[in-house]
């Protein structure tokens, strides 16, 4: 039998995932005035993204809003589906502060919120992982 904690855990998951999903459709449907309104700094990063990071952002958020619908079915789905995330996210967050030079450019503080995103990212690995081991996904 799975443990209350192990939905409760998942839907607080799955509130994550689905502000990560929003802030992701805000920013890439962003009106040219609301881009014009950022901070010089974010302007010109979001300006200067190529399709292959907006891509992994997709891909991240995507695949880690699937990852938590298949820890609410139960589904050995979660764990490919976390870490297809965790490869979109290395690769968004790769291009800004490899690529780019983002921390450079935006200041130490800027890796604060990805580095966050990419350990929550690692927990929902080792939470699909420790559910599959406990025999809670099938």
């Amino acid at each position: 039998m799975v443990p209350v904690w192990y939905w409760i855990v998942a839907g607080i998951l799955l509130i994550w995932n689905l502000a990560g999903c929003g802030a992701c459709y805000s920013q890439m449907t962003a009106s040219a005035e609301k881009i014009a309104k950022l901070p010089d700094s974010q302007r010109e990063a979001w300006k200067a993204m190529p399709a292959t990071a907006r891509t992994a952002y997709v891909v991240a958020v995507g695949a880690g809003l699937f990852g938590v619908i298949a820890l609410l079915f139960r589904s050995l789905a979660a764990g490919p589906l976390f870490i297809a995330s965790l490869v979109g996210i290395i690769v968004q967050f790769g291009w800004f502060f490899v690529v780019y030079r983002g921390m450079t450019k935006a200041g130490p503080s800027s890796a604060t919120f990805p580095a966050f995103i990419a350990m929550v990212a690692l927990g929902e690995i080792a939470f699909a992982c420790a559910a599959k081991n406990q025999g809670w996904l099938s």
